[in-house]
């Protein structure tokens, strides 16, 4: 598989990957904006701004969008992120000018009318309040503010119910006409798709999008501290976490080598320690995530709450241990895991779509498979080793909690199994 890559006169950026044997095409934008971006009084605007797009342009209605593409069998869907906004579809072949048309009135012709916008602010308040009720996913927004306190990285996604029912039509217009320029923009097509035929297609269709530099946004800054909520529930849910590396650093993949060795599988030391050995717990798992300028490394365990003091005892000491003791078997069996899923990635026109547009947004190239196996490949015992000993020993954790959390142990005392 080659990428093929053409910078428009405007500054957008339109990649593909040809897949020969499919025929379904998937496509999409990429936005060099998030809830990164926002000041504190735009907190979840990128996020409603993405559902707006769908609800009403000059020329088609909400219901026009929703028709079209599912008229043709294909589908449109978007996400936001902490630092990128994605609008994509997956379409037959014949429907790729169908699917370039739909992205392209979406994000240039959004009238946000205020009938549909009252609407949509009810759907995202709505959302808000899922989000509040799922308490294995509350945790981590808990853990990033606990990571990142005050800043934007630190805030969630979706906003408040407070800022979200203050965003009006200027505010989404003003936020577009800033963060969405032809510069900070990736149009990416792969499956069935022809790169000459769909840069004269985004030429007709995102020719005139304006280009123009878009304010960045501020350094992350890791303090690390305790944040907790009480709630009636059956299981207490808990992060307990440091500053990881961010996409570039050195040690990136002998971070993510780390994760996958910690408590990345059935194999893995958390699940095999905590869960399969003692019986604390039905679901553990490491991450270790990555920003532009930062990163996160930690863990999540939901448990019983009398369970806590333990859980947390055992899964600090198979952390520290990841930087004494590594074995060559582990590492082996953990890039092998990264590999089949790199792999596999490519056996899917979305994920290759979403591999390209993060590439070439964080680096400003597309890497190539073999380079990318090669990096993986080259981490051995000594770099995981160097990789835990940064990330965890004598280090301050952000902790994260939601349940009932009585048993817990202070903030101190937890910060002090890694000090």
């Amino acid at each position: 598989m080659t990428v093929e890559i053409t910078r428009l006169e405007n500054g957008l950026t339109v990649a593909t990957d040809a897949m020969a044997h499919l025929e379904t095409s998937s496509l999409g934008i990429w936005v060099d904006t998030g809830a990164r971006h926002e000041t504190p009084s735009q907190h979840g605007i990128s996020h409603m701004l993405e559902h707006m797009a769908f609800k009403g342009t000059a020329r088609r209605s909400a219901r026009d969008i929703a028709e079209e593409i599912e008229n043709a069998g294909g589908h449109l869907n978007a996400h936001t992120a902490q630092e990128s906004t994605a609008y994509y579809a997956r379409v037959l072949k014949d429907d790729v000018p169908l699917a370039i048309d739909l992205l392209g009135d979406i994000l240039q012709n959004s009238t946000f009318a205020a009938e549909e916008l009252e609407r949509e602010r009810g759907v995202i308040i709505q959302e808000i309040g899922q989000a509040n009720d799922t308490p294995d996913d509350l945790v981590f927004d808990h853990f990033l503010g606990a990571a990142f306190p005050g800043q934007a990285l630190g805030r969630p996604i979706l906003g408040t119910v407070d800022t979200v029912s203050g965003f009006g039509h200027d505010d989404l217009q003003g936020y577009m006409d800033e963060r969405y320029s032809a510069q900070s923009m990736v149009l990416v097509g792969a499956g069935a798709v022809d790169h000459e035929a769909l840069v004269a297609r985004a030429r007709d269709v995102f020719g005139d999008l304006p280009s123009h530099p878009a304010r960045g946004f501020e350094a992350a800054r890791f303090q690390g501290c305790d944040r907790r909520e009480e709630r009636d529930l059956e299981q207490a849910h808990l992060i307990v976490g440091f500053e990881g590396v961010p996409y570039g650093d050195p040690d990136y993949y002998a971070a993510q080598v780390a994760s996958a060795i910690l408590g990345g599988g059935m194999s893995s030391r958390l699940f095999q320690e905590v869960r399969e050995k003692r019986g604390l717990c039905y679901t553990v798992f490491s991450f270790a995530w990555s920003f532009s300028d930062t990163g996160a490394f930690g863990f999540y365990a939901g448990t019983d709450p009398q369970d806590l003091g333990e859980l947390v005892s055992v899964a600090a000491g198979e952390a520290l241990r990841l930087g004494e003791d590594v074995t060559e078997t582990e590492v082996s069996r953990a890039r092998a895991q990264m590999k089949a899923g790199l792999l596999m990635a490519l056996e899917s026109s979305s994920s290759r779509i979403e591999q390209i547009a993060r590439q070439h947004m964080i680096y400003g190239r597309v890497l190539s498979m073999e380079e990318t196996l090669r990096k993986v490949e080259a981490v051995d015992v000594d770099a995981v080793k160097k990789a835990a000993q940064r990330i965890f020993h004598g280090k301050q954790p952000a902790v994260a909690a939601v349940g009932p959390l009585g048993s817990l142990e202070s903030y101190e005392k937890i910060a002090a199994n890694f000090v």
